[in-house]
């Protein structure tokens, strides 16, 4: 008979001193808050800040701070 990965997991958990269980089903619920927020976020879509980002036509122009001093 196969055992699914749930049921595994519970035959172990079973066999666990409570505090430590207690800190297994914290780690059950960090892996669901996780999960959940995996599924909520959005999905990055390319180009989506086009004509919002400005740049000076001189961006790559020498800084003046950093002339040769001679």
């Amino acid at each position: 008979m196969h055992v699914g990965q749930a049921e595994l997991v519970y035959q172990h958990l079973k066999n666990l001193p409570e505090s430590v269980a207690a800190e297994v089903f914290d780690f059950v619920q960090f892996l669901e808050r996780k999960q959940q927020m995996l599924a909520v976020r959005d999905v990055r879509q390319p180009g989506s800040a086009r004509g919002q980002i400005w740049m000076s036509d001189d961006f790559d122009a020498p800084l003046p701070e950093f002339e040769d001093v001679r």
